[in-house]
């Protein structure tokens, strides 16, 4: 078991190109829709037989944009700004032994009848196109929801989300079913927790545009809109 080999047993694909703009836990976009294509070997549809009576499912995946050769033992979380050292153990940050991420998702759909049958519909995901999944376990509500549970230093929601100005020659050029997921990504302020240079311009891959942005105070502008295909 110590040289247990993990398959990839699927593939997210969604709008995201990069980890740069995706929410930085799952469910904080509830519109985010991403499709869970199955590797070759694992389209089988007796695997999710049962899986469409449950509303959220466990995803295990990896940090394939994140590979190191080396890890540390303490990292700086984004939510303590950047500047404050906590074990890794202690953290969701991917630059880790194992570099496992685990994902709580709303299972829209399971797919039985699209070209690469099956596949699943799921809503939240802060995973980027081509992350691979390694399991997916149903969530059972009776046992893994703990009200009273603490948070340590991340017991509170993130601060209050940033204004933002789209402009509308910009904002067109998104199609209208991708407008609202794209403001949400850009609400939660996509920058990393040590930039605050109002006169910096940021930019992300989203649904085949680059979408480029300054924040100033507690407003967010999108500057350009570019199509990368």
């Amino acid at each position: 078991m110590e040289d247990m080999k993990l398959e990839v047993v699927a593939r997210v694909r969604n709008d995201f190109a990069s980890k740069f703009g995706l929410p930085r836990q799952s469910g904080m976009i509830c519109t985010l829709e991403s499709t869970v294509v199955f590797e070759s070997a694992f389209r089988n549809p007796d695997m999710l037989r049962g899986l469409e009576g449950f509303t959220h499912i466990w995803l295990i995946w990896g940090f394939s944009e994140t590979k190191r050769a080396v890890w540390s033992p303490t990292v700086r979380p984004p939510r303590l700004g950047g500047n404050t050292r906590m074990g890794v153990f202690a953290t969701r940050s991917p630059f880790r032994p194992n570099p496992l991420g685990l994902s709580c998702v709303e299972l829209k759909t399971v797919n039985l009848d699209t070209p690469s049958c099956p596949t699943l519909t799921v809503l939240g995901a802060d995973m980027t196109d081509g992350t691979p999944v390694y399991d997916i376990k149903p969530y059972l509500p009776y046992a893994d929801s703990v009200p009273h549970a603490e948070g340590g230093y991340a017991h509170d929601a993130p601060d209050a989300a940033l204004a933002v100005e789209f402009p509308d020659r910009w904002l067109r050029l998104i199609p209208q079913e991708k407008q609202a997921t794209l403001l949400a990504a850009l609400s939660g302020d996509p920058r990393p927790a040590y930039q605050e240079n109002p006169e910096r311009i940021y930019g992300f891959g989203y649904a085949g545009f680059d979408i480029r942005f300054q924040v100033k105070d507690d407003v967010l502008t999108v500057v350009e809109v570019v199509s990368i295909l």
